[in-house]
């Protein structure tokens, strides 16, 4: 690639959840020293970077994103040791690491949150958001949690009532309070200090809230389910401020201390887009935004790919995506977009789009082996949001299953937390480390077809196409065009002209003139 781009600009980023990944002491979770050992993997795959899923202090009602102390590693993953030799091995295999910030709330078992909530007068008593009840004695506000019920917790310390966006063990931090920003910040040093070279900001637009406490909308949505009341709103005081941009600004002007830092947004809701574009607007934001174009949608259709790669054109003011189409909180890809007798081609096809998008591309573990969604029991349930909403929320637990590092598991010597799923034991890496024409093996052809190709790197998209279930679109970069075509869907396709030009890929039985059931064609023109 050309040495004028920074290091993330079209990068290929593997998100580790590592309750999940590989547990090196044997008590059924994953951990920082299991990470390590398995680097050798991921450097294999052909990625640019590692996504660690947070391993901070914390009393797990959310795994993780409930934070206790945000310079501390929880006990179960390791030490702080141990992830200083995670970042030290990951560099030496040329991996960049990536770890999660939660930027809008805390567990309330953090100090912050013990101090804040012990009275309205202490040093602390505006770091998270506070406010009295109506006359009555009701909340202040109707803004409903993402989990379920009301937002707000009544707290006889105070009495007062606290905000939380999500459960009510996770209260929500005074975006809006300049120490809070402050002690964001110096959270953000500690680790870039310790080597890391960047963050995935996790819930970003959640970090400020409207101050008048204004009661949300109702959102007139003719969805056919809405299985929480936080769906029943229109979510526009609760979040998504308007004074997000600026906190957004100091902190790229924290990272441009260090050097080849790289910084990417959860920004999740309806129609975001705006927002994700004033979080990434020039180089005094932050420098991408993590898309959920794909991650809870139904179906893999034409029209969704090309609307996405249209709202991020290469154009100047107009910043770089980020992609997933699978992650720890979205259900499995091939278990959403196909039926399970035509998931070996469409896994095959759907790495290859993946891989040929414009943005930089996130790859979810297991995502490689084509690991499908595993129906977890109401008694193994661990996910708070599904048990809140059984039956009707799918569980989360069916995505974070662990890693299957051979048939009968590797992941483990004791008991895994949740179990692997039978149907992903077939699909181990030992298995398919020794075949070529694996999803494994075919996913390592893909990134380093990617990686050979500027146009595919990080080349612009044009003249993207949906004509029925064909998606094509052309990728260019100086003199280098590419051009791409996509079946997404069981019926063959015969393409209207053919594509002249060296053949990159012809997947699934592809050929110049026609592609079969989830047939990819890549021609370099």
């Amino acid at each position: 690639m050309t040495d004028t781009l920074p290091w993330w600009r079209g990068a290929t980023i593997y998100q580790i959840y590592p309750r999940s990944f590989m547990d090196s002491n044997g008590d059924g979770i994953g951990d920082l020293p299991g990470i390590t050992a398995r680097l050798d993997y991921v450097a294999r795959l052909g990625v640019d970077a590692i996504w660690v899923s947070p391993f901070f202090l914390s009393p797990m009602k959310d795994f993780g994103y409930d934070v206790a102390d945000f310079r501390a590693v929880d006990p179960i993953f390791g030490t702080l040791d141990d992830f200083d030799a995670l970042v030290k091995r990951a560099h030496e295999l040329g991996l960049k690491v990536l770890i999660d910030q939660v930027m809008s709330h805390t567990s309330d078992e953090h100090a912050w949150f013990v101090e804040s909530r012990s009275s309205k007068d202490n040093p602390k008593a505006d770091w998270y958001v506070w406010a009295d009840p109506k006359d009555e004695g009701s909340p202040p506000s109707n803004w409903q949690s993402v989990f379920g019920g009301p937002a707000w917790t009544w707290d006889a310390r105070r009495r007062q009532y606290y905000l939380h966006n999500f459960l009510s063990s996770q209260p929500q931090l005074n975006g809006h309070c300049a120490q809070v920003q402050e002690a964001m910040l110096a959270n953000l040093r500690f680790w870039l200090d310790r080597g890391v070279d960047g963050f995935r900001m996790d819930a970003l637009n959640f970090a400020m809230h409207n101050p008048d406490l204004t009661d949300n909308p109702p959102a007139y949505d003719k969805r056919a389910e809405r299985t929480r009341p936080f769906d029943y709103q229109l979510r526009i005081n609760n979040q998504s401020h308007a004074d997000i941009p600026a906190y957004v600004r100091r902190i790229r002007q924290l990272t441009d201390e260090y050097e080849a830092i790289f910084t990417v947004a959860e920004v999740g809701g309806d129609d975001v887009e705006e927002e994700m574009r004033a979080f990434t607007s020039d180089d005094k934001h932050l420098n991408s935004t993590y898309g959920f174009n794909f991650l809870y949608a139904e179906k893999l259709t034409p029209t969704l790919v090309c609307k996405a790669l249209t709202e991020w054109p290469d154009e100047p003011g107009t910043n770089w995506p980020s992609w997933a189409f699978e992650n720890h909180d979205a259900p499995r890809a091939i278990s959403r977009w196909c039926a399970p007798e035509d998931r070996t081609r469409f896994a095959l096809m759907k790495m290859a789009l993946l891989a040929s998008v414009r943005g930089n591309i996130i790859i979810y573990n297991g995502e490689e082996l084509g690991l499908e969604q595993v129906d977890i029991p109401f008694d193994q349930l661990q996910d708070p949001e599904a048990i809140a909403n059984w039956p009707l929320t799918l569980s989360r637990d069916g995505a974070r299953t662990p890693m299957p590092w051979t048939p009968e598991g590797g992941f483990t010597t004791g008991d895994p937390w949740l179990p692997y799923g039978e149907q992903n034991l077939a699909k181990s890496i030992a298995a398919q480390e020794s075949t070529r024409a694996s999803l494994l093996s075919h996913t390592q052809a893909m990134l380093a077809l990617r990686n050979a190709h500027p146009a595919l790197h990080h080349g612009a998209v044009v003249d993207c196409r949906c004509e029925g279930a064909l998606l094509s679109f052309r990728r260019t970069f100086g003199d280098e065009t590419v051009d791409c075509f996509f079946n997404l869907s069981t019926d063959p396709i015969t393409l209207s002209e053919t594509p002249e030009g060296e053949i990159l890929l012809a997947l699934n039985d592809a050929s110049s003139s026609e592609l079969p059931a989830y047939g990819a064609l890549i021609v370099s023109l």
